[in-house]
């Protein structure tokens, strides 16, 4: 895997969740803050997304934003201020009459008219990879002619799949799960096409420390070492130490056995292998290598992380 599938891999949990929705006339629906990651795909008309903490943000039709930490926010119809904001309405009851099964009233102007998808990913935030973490609160992708042909694509597709109940079409129960899930790939990857600063867009830049993080992520489990992985970027040692160690933030083989114990963590959070079999997946020889390290690493066992005790004390 690569590092984007990786890091989203490991924190995801369960199967996202979306509603589509369309409204016109004068609303505001708030979404309280959530231990995952929000997102909000226009596809017809335009609204305003007011973020806790954060300025007011237009969006229009084909517009796809993502709120990657859970932050708060309210959906309006317009920039609303702090005394309409206060009434907004639940999200969770607004969608349920957000979508009216007759016409809409004469007073709902055609032009006024909202259609957007709202969903949400749940998301294990204590193990993080620090690419989603260095993601800011909102990270708004308008639609432009030419930009994120993929992302494009993935917004028509969903929007076509979420129709109402008796129009889905077979297999949406499959499709749709998969298209939400390409939609989070998407909006991360035109992230770091777009944004110029931050450390993992440079490092993902940077040919040699790219590589040599292509090479970890593919096969984690590997007897990776300097001199390996250096020949691997086509590099010396010392070169690959100092680029890898400035753009990552830490060395090599550190940033393997940070990635090792998280994806181990994934496993016992996901799977019911033995802890030999976790330990062998991710490059440790005996499960008792790897309980060390990982009680080193979190501050708990892997049978109490597994159990749940020790997760909230472990991120």
């Amino acid at each position: 895997m690569d590092l984007v599938s990786d890091a989203i891999s490991a924190v995801r949990i369960g199967r996202p969740s979306s509603d589509r929705v369309r409204v016109g006339g004068s609303w505001c629906a708030r979404l309280d803050p959530y231990d995952g990651a929000g997102f909000h795909v226009v596809l017809k008309g335009g609204c305003w997304l007011l973020p806790d903490g954060g300025d007011p943000v237009a969006l229009g039709a084909g517009d796809a934003v993502l709120l990657p930490h859970g932050t708060g926010h309210v959906i309006a119809d317009s920039p609303a201020d702090a005394a309409t904001v206060a009434r907004a309405v639940p999200f969770a009851r607004w969608a349920d009459r957000a979508l009216p099964q007759p016409p809409l009233p004469a007073f709902h102007t055609r032009e006024r008219e909202v259609e957007m998808v709202c969903g949400k990913y749940r998301l294990d935030h204590g193990r993080a990879h620090p690419l989603l973490a260095e993601l800011p609160p909102l990270v708004h992708l308008p639609n432009r002619v030419g930009r994120h042909p993929e992302l494009r694509a993935a917004v028509d597709l969903l929007g076509g799949e979420l129709g109402e109940p008796a129009e889905r079409r077979p297999g949406s129960a499959v499709a749709l799960p998969s298209l939400l899930d390409l939609l989070l790939v998407y909006m991360i990857r035109s992230w770091l096409a777009e944004t110029t600063d931050g450390t993992w867009p440079a490092a993902l830049g940077d040919p040699v420390t790219a590589a040599a993080l292509r090479a970890l992520h593919s096969d984690p489990a590997a007897p990776w070492t300097n001199d390996r992985l250096a020949a691997e970027a086509g590099v010396s040692r010392p070169t690959l130490a100092r680029r890898f160690t400035t753009l990552v933030g830490r060395p090599p083989m550190a940033y393997l056995t940070w990635w090792r114990l998280t994806r181990a963590a994934a496993l016992l959070r996901d799977t019911p292998d033995p802890l030999a079999t976790v330990a062998r997946r991710v490059g440790y020889a005996t499960p008792y290598a790897l309980s060390h390290a990982f009680r080193r690493e979190f501050g708990t066992t892997p049978g109490q992380y597994r159990s749940g005790r020790g997760r909230a004390t472990s991120g």
